[in-house]
């Protein structure tokens, strides 16, 4: 309500006439309704106080809003212009239950001046109707939202607006009298639309709800009787929600691939940062190491209240026996894989990659990156046929010497340095693999005849010629692969 004794509406322009979008509710008990035009408000209510709407802007201070509410829940859904779903499956034990966790969230919310309705239900449709149009902030009761709902207007059920005009005007105002009807009789007269929304406020169809994270139960959070902003006490708090979170995957044999650390600043600000282990994890140590260098990031401002961690990715731990002896063999995976999470956190999971074996036969398709601990395939080189140790990304184009024109070259030129051939050994054909798009400077359907060759002071290449002789269409060229050792 507006701080002014005048009341106030907020107007927008719609098909070049200004009507009322909002109001507050001095304006509501005069009379006036959204959709009414400006000159009617006016004449009705002259003392009416008016300023132009910004829906682009109370749509961005509902995200900023939603993203608050971490805090108390990672799977925080927006509800169309003015309203939030959260779902507290699992966390509400961390307020001492739902009430509490309620009257927590309201208070928040109060002292930064929203003014907010709640209520928590079994379903998203109860607890919308009863914050709407209920009496104070409730908790119903698992499976009570029947009586609670049936004394409530028909509009607490979410209708379209088309539902809400028609169904007062027959005698059905309450939601008491939709329950005493049949519902294949209020799908012939008001459609599906009724019954759906009725089912789902009742708990009978399920309702789907597009959450902006996706809602993890694998979820922690510290609160302070005091706010922090000390570096210090940043690691020590992120080692404590760690090592809560981590217990609880012990507990339950499981590991988790990402933890998203999140801090809530006393002026509603949230910070995440983000970790990614190669391996799944729940070593709280492991976890506040690879946090703790991110953290000189984190503007505390006037103070951190309100720390969560939450974890994504979560897997059973498989139950193989590990090293009994403790072996060096152990020891060093167990070392490479934290070596390897340091350096993906550091630079990014991108650039830190091993190159592994892939079925083609085209050279340059025959590798590709995998996450640096994915388990080796079972595939191989053919040891029929070898391949270098440096497989250049495209080959490049040489200029080729050769006795006759489909034996191996004599001598060849790359990158502006002669090389004899002393030994050589092939051709390998392979021709290309039609079904795919070119990936490099060869054109595409020639077959290749690949050849190892060693230049006379031991360097050993290959080589390939694209191209066969004899066709008119074709121009042959040489070109360099790769080097071996």
């Amino acid at each position: 309500m507006s701080g002014d004794k005048n009341p106030l509406a907020l107007l927008i322009t719609e098909h070049g006439t200004r009507r009322l979008h909002a109001l507050d509710a001095g304006a509501r008990a005069l009379g006036l309704y959204p959709g009414q035009k400006a000159t009617d408000a006016a004449a009705l209510v002259p003392e009416l106080q008016t300023h132009d709407a910004d829906p682009e802007g109370d749509a961005a201070a509902l995200t900023a809003l939603g993203d608050w509410c971490v805090r108390f829940s990672p799977a925080v859904a927006l509800d169309g212009t003015d309203g939030l779903f959260l779902d507290i499956t699992g966390v509400s034990h961390l307020w001492d239950g739902e009430a509490a966790m309620l009257e927590d969230l309201l208070a928040r919310l109060a002292a930064n001046g929203i003014r907010a309705q709640g209520a928590v239900a079994d379903t998203a449709g109860a607890a919308w109707a009863l914050a709407r149009y209920g009496e104070g902030p409730v908790v119903i009761p698992s499976a009570g939202q029947s009586a609670l709902l049936a004394p409530l207007p028909v509009a607490a059920l979410r209708l379209d607006a088309a539902a809400t005009a028609q169904l007062p005007r027959l005698g059905l105002t309450r939601v008491s009298r939709l329950l005493a009807l049949p519902r294949a009789q209020l799908t012939r007269r008001f459609g599906p639309l009724v019954v759906r929304r009725l089912d789902q406020a009742l708990g009978q169809v399920e309702e789907a709800l597009v959450y902006r994270r996706p809602p993890s139960p694998w979820f922690d959070r510290l609160a302070f009787a005091e706010p922090i902003s000390v570096l210090d006490d940043l690691v020590r708090v992120t080692g404590d929600i760690a090592e809560r979170l981590c217990e609880r995957l012990r507990t339950e044999a499981r590991g988790a691939r990402r933890f998203t650390l999140t801090f809530h600043r006393l002026d509603g600000k949230a910070f995440p940062v983000r970790v990614g282990l190669s391996t799944l994890g729940r070593d709280a140590r492991a976890l506040t190491r690879l946090f703790a260098p991110k953290l000189e990031t984190i503007d505390p401002g006037f103070g951190i209240e309100v720390v969560t961690l939450t974890a994504d990715d979560v897997e059973l731990v498989s139950a193989a026996q590990g090293q009994l002896d403790n072996s060096r063999a152990a020891m060093a995976e167990e070392g490479l894989t934290a070596l390897v999470d340091r350096l993906s956190n550091r630079l990014g999971e991108a650039q830190v990659w091993r190159a592994e074996v892939f079925e083609s036969h085209v050279p340059e398709r025959a590798v590709r990156a995998v996450a640096p601990m994915t388990p080796a395939a079972a595939t191989g080189w053919s040891p029929d046929r070898p391949r270098p140790l440096r497989l250049l990304a495209h080959p490049e184009a040489i200029t080729a010497v050769a006795e006759l024109p489909d034996e191996p070259p004599v001598a060849f030129t790359w990158r502006g340095q002669r090389h004899r051939v002393r030994l050589s050994e092939g051709p390998e054909r392979i021709a290309e693999e039609w079904w795919r798009k070119p990936i490099d400077a060869v054109r595409t359907g020639l077959v290749r005849d690949y050849y190892r060759v060693e230049d006379d002071v031991g360097g050993r290449f290959w080589i390939f010629r694209a191209g066969l002789y004899g066709d008119p269409d074709v121009t042959v060229r040489w070109w360099l692969h790769g080097v071996f050792a």
